[in-house]
């Protein structure tokens, strides 16, 4: 009869975690969909225009995302520590206050050297080895597209904390209406709709930089109209600063970001190759990165889910609910992931049509087979992606920041430029390159939870005593 109780129990607890972690991870989800829809609405009004205004924006677009690694490291940090201190439940509104302030003021200070890089992409597009008219394109995208950068991070923070509180439906509605702002905008300001004149790059990086504004002062708003939200006054005493705390969200935010700019630099590496094959390569290799990322957003979602779930229980020293968040979340993006690649490779001729002008037909039937190779790496980047996001929910950063050096620059990027240039296979020897590499990171992490996960005791660093 015993046994009986704790078999039932275990199933209840399963079965309640995989609805938790539902309602959580599908608003994350979305919400990360609609980011990464910014820049698929830019693709598509951009490739209306032709190679180049496309070609310029994506490698412009990768600078970008490398240069926003750290803005994501430190929200994601501030997001596993607002878990836990929620989890802890005792005072847990203004130590969620406290973290946010700190987390506002962390990123300040380095927005102006981000900015700087942003403002000079073309020497650095250039030096790189890039077309010197792509690269003068892809500066005018950034220069305006850089402005975007803090109200997106304002976003970022509020999302996090909205999702330790697991209320992450306002930042998903925000994110929709973001949506349907930014492609206006690229109505107006690249396909020259309105009676407007065409701005191209430099319109298409203001439309994005002004619906990142619009969102996050929608979702500040939205918090602070919210009454039970408003009840942790989230700016109050803004001005007060706090280095003990500031100094846990660098230390934990710093690895995380490192792991970041190891995944997006690959990417950002692989559109530099893909410059040295030319327009036609880079274009198609936007348009299978697109597409790959928008698939990217949904196991994105359950590791935030994931790092809200097991920082939950991390806070409230439950290390069987942690490990169950954890193991929970990695099975639910496997599956979801099995679906996304099974329609890559279903139609991956289908997909690239939805992006490039009938004319493009060689460019066409490139980005097709690069959407094929996304379509053999999809599982690994799910399981990768939650795998580190449970990870982060423990506050574990800096193993698996060298796990995704290993995986990415030790093994992907060799693979792919020997494949790609030393093999003779072009851009999709690139490409299953990044497979080889997602694939090594995916079952390292996994490797790493499992170890973590295993341990009788709950592996969370401790708060300083200062912070309690």
């Amino acid at each position: 009869m015993h046994t009986d109780r704790k078999k039932t129990s275990s199933h209840q607890g399963w079965g309640q975690e995989l609805r938790a972690t539902l309602a959580l991870a599908w608003p994350l989800a979305l919400t990360n969909l609609s980011q990464i829809a910014l820049v698929l609405t830019d693709t598509f009004f951009l490739g209306r225009l032709g190679e180049v205004p496309l070609a310029a924006a994506t490698l412009g677009g990768n600078l970008y995302f490398v240069a926003m690694a750290l803005p994501f490291g430190l929200g994601f940090a501030a997001s596993a520590m607002l878990a836990q201190e929620r989890g802890r439940v005792t005072r847990h509104m203004r130590e969620m206050r406290r973290t946010l302030r700190q987390a506002s003021w962390a990123m300040l200070p380095t927005f102006a050297l981000l900015g700087l890089i942003l403002w000079h992409t073309a020497p650095i597009l250039r030096a790189a080895g890039q077309d010197p008219a792509l690269a003068e394109a892809a500066e005018q995208y950034n220069r305006t597209l850089l402005w975007g950068m803090l109200p997106f991070y304002g976003f970022l923070l509020l999302r996090g904390f909205l999702a330790a509180l697991e209320r992450p439906a306002p930042a998903l509605w925000v994110a929709a209406g973001g949506i349907a702002l930014n492609a206006l905008l690229d109505y107006a300001l690249v396909a020259g709709g309105f009676g407007l004149p065409s701005l191209g790059t430099f319109g298409a990086g203001l439309a994005s930089a002004l619906a990142n504004l619009g969102m996050f002062l929608a979702l500040a708003l939205w918090v602070r109209l919210d009454r039970q939200l408003a009840r942790f006054r989230l700016a109050g005493r803004f001005w007060r600063t706090d280095a003990q705390r500031m100094r846990e969200i660098v230390v934990l935010g710093l690895p995380i970001a490192g792991s970041m700019l190891l995944e997006i630099g690959i990417f950002s590496a692989t559109a530099m190759a893909m410059g040295w094959f030319g327009p036609s390569a880079v274009a198609a290799h936007a348009v299978a990165l697109q597409v790959a990322g928008a698939c990217f957003m949904v196991p994105m979602g359950i590791g935030q889910a994931a790092t809200a779930r097991v920082g939950l229980a991390a806070g409230a020293v439950d290390a069987e609910a942690a490990r169950r968040a954890g193991w929970m979340a990695i099975g639910l993006s496997a599956g979801c992931m099995t679906l996304t690649a099974a329609l890559l490779l279903a139609v991956p001729e289908h997909i690239a049509a939805l992006f490039l002008a009938p004319e493009l037909a060689g460019t066409r039937r490139l980005a097709a087979t690069l959407l094929t190779v996304a379509g053999l790496f999809q599982l690994a980047d799910g399981v990768q992606a939650v795998a580190a996001g449970a990870l982060r929910g423990l506050k574990d950063t800096r193993v698996p920041m060298l796990l995704a050096a290993l995986g990415y620059w030790g093994l992907g990027l060799p693979i792919g430029l020997g494949l790609g240039f030393g093999a003779g296979w072009g851009p999709a020897g690139v490409w299953i390159g990044l497979a080889c590499g997602l694939g090594s990171v995916a079952v390292l992490m996994t490797l790493r939870w499992a170890a973590l996960a295993g341990q009788s005791g709950l592996p969370v660093r401790h708060v300083p005593a200062g912070l309690r």
